[in-house]
């Protein structure tokens, strides 16, 4: 009997050949948001290796919507040229491309990792970042970020119009919204980081009206007939924050608006969460959300082997299994986990020669 782990999936026109997805992972390696041959290299890689879905990194939709200076962006049309030529060989390896568009919000304007992660001011090729509130992230920054008002609220949302556009135009064929890891959207969500008394602010419905502006934004220009999906922290590990409630009750909304699969992540919010980091330790939210709110849904975090992903899948936890340090480690993941599992996959024909020892 074929695994569940590679079984196809169709999400509206689109069909995913397996339930491996490479989650969207930073590679702190472009100039001014331009992709290059690292990022063909690291994306092309994993869709040779077998992966179903790649998407790509957090893409910033604005210069100021970075992490680092080193991320990539789509704010402009002449950052299309790279992204499709990545994506066409993506897909000629019979692999679905997809971007994940994000805006950073407070922990925005940092330095790459092997840097050190250090917050970067005006004198240090940084920026004035922005937020629901001006608080910071850690308590020992040198400044604090700038409340967003209506007009800087209603330019986040115009860039993430503008993204989408650009998206479709460089044959991306899954949307991934960023609302997850206390980034931008995640910051309005959480009463720890939203402390507004306007419409964006207070009860349930306030804090998640931009997550829900920004979707319809980006529904405009995404066509109707691709996969939309929205990545959530479903929760903040943090006293009186974001909880898996709020995140059913978000996901049930967001279903009904169009979207097609809630990822399922957590935490990411404030420097002080208490993460019980273990294998599958977030796989049940994603299982609360797909029962609950009866989504697609996709898990992550610390999940590394084969019969672990198929677990999962044959327990209706998820739909799809995303992976991320473990595809760092091992972009033939998928062609490794197909032996585990006793699948006969397609193999790349150049490769063919090595499927058996």
């Amino acid at each position: 009997m074929a695994s569940l782990l590679f079984s196809p999936l169709t999400i509206k026109k689109i069909t995913l050949k397996n339930r491996i997805v490479i989650s969207p992972m930073c590679q702190y390696s472009a100039v001014d948001g331009f992709a290059n041959d690292w990022h063909l290299v690291h994306l092309g890689s994993r869709a040779s290796g077998g992966a179903g879905l790649i998407i790509q990194e957090a893409t910033a939709v604005s210069p100021e919507a970075r992490i680092s200076p080193a991320d990539l962006g789509i704010w402009k049309d002449e950052h299309i040229q790279k992204l499709k030529i990545i994506n066409e060989f993506i897909i000629s390896q019979n692999s679905i491309p997809g971007i994940q568009l994000a805006h950073a919000g407070r922990k925005a304007s940092v330095s790459a990792p092997w840097l050190g992660n250090k917050k970067l001011d005006k004198s240090n090729i940084g920026w004035q970042t922005v937020a629901p509130s001006a608080i910071a992230y850690q308590e020992d920054e040198p400044f604090l970020p700038e409340a967003l008002d209506k007009n800087g609220i209603q330019k986040v949302i115009s860039d993430f119009k503008a993204a989408a556009k650009r998206a479709v135009e460089a044959g991306y064929q899954v949307m991934e919204i960023h609302a997850a890891h206390g980034y931008l959207l995640h910051q309005f969500l959480s009463p720890l980081t939203n402390l507004r008394i306007d419409d964006y602010g207070g009860s349930f419905e306030n804090r998640i009206r931009f997550t829900l502006e920004i979707t319809e934004a980006v529904q405009s220009e995404w066509p109707s007939d691709l996969p939309l999906f929205v990545r959530i922290s479903a929760t903040d590990w943090a006293e009186g924050g974001w909880n898996p409630e709020e995140s059913v009750k978000l996901s049930i909304i967001l279903k009904e608006k169009g979207v097609d699969l809630i990822d399922v992540s957590s935490g990411g919010l404030v420097s002080y969460q208490q993460i019980p980091l273990q294998p599958n330790y977030q796989v049940p939210f994603a299982e609360k959300i797909k029962k609950e709110a009866a989504v697609l849904t996709g898990a992550v975090g610390l999940i590394t082997h084969a019969v672990q992903a198929e677990t999962i899948l044959s327990n209706g936890q998820a739909d799809l299994v995303l992976f991320a340090r473990e595809s760092l480690r091992n972009p033939n993941l998928p062609l490794d986990f197909a032996r585990d599992l006793n699948d006969d996959i397609q193999w790349p024909k150049q490769y063919e020669r090595a499927k058996t020892r």
